[in-house]
């Protein structure tokens, strides 16, 4: 049997163990299957009060922002690294159900503001109870440290991937010059 060496898929000496990328490799196979399976959970949430898993993700980030500050949809789009367009979609879908209310900004009437309805904040806490104890053995490896480390390093990883994204749809514009 012809044994090959296989091509390395990073560069970078952190990302190399013994000039080898298996743990990389490794690493983002994991990732995958966690992401997988953190997806499997709120689409779970989702079915269980009758969203699909984006309108739920809006729906509870609209919650916990709306909170802080007035939320637009553009506010809710970089939250959720997603278009305005989809959010604006997404979220008059729920407006159709009785869930988000949309008006305008007192500031700027051109801008619109997204909140809850009181029927919303009932779904959700009727959820709460579930999610806790899901939540609390789904993140049960985390201490504090690690939960705040991991907090930090999927911000981090979530804009290196924009610029991996951008870096790709460059490549593909090369190649497809040529």
């Amino acid at each position: 049997m012809l044994v090959r060496k296989v091509p390395l898929t990073v560069g970078r000496e952190e990302l190399l163990v013994d000039e080898s990328d298996d743990m990389f490799r490794e690493m983002v196979h994991r990732g995958l299957a966690y992401s997988l399976r953190l997806q499997s959970v709120r689409d779970a949430y989702a079915r269980y009060i009758g969203l699909t898993g984006i309108q739920y993700t809006i729906l509870v980030s609209v919650a916990h922002m709306q909170n802080k500050s007035t939320v637009g949809v553009n506010a809710i789009s970089k939250h959720l690294s997603l278009s305005a367009t989809f959010i604006t979609t997404e979220g008059g879908k729920l407006v159709e159900m009785g869930l988000m209310k949309k008006s305008a900004d007192k500031n700027d009437g051109r801008r619109v503001v997204l909140s809850l309805t009181n029927k919303a904040w009932k779904l959700l806490e009727e959820l709460s109870d579930i999610q806790k104890d899901i939540n609390d053995v789904g993140f049960q490896p985390l201490s504090r440290e690690d939960f705040l480390t991991l907090h930090r390093l999927f911000g981090e990883l979530t804009r290196s991937s924009d610029r991996s994204l951008a870096l790709i749809n460059q490549k593909q514009v090369l190649k497809d010059t040529l």
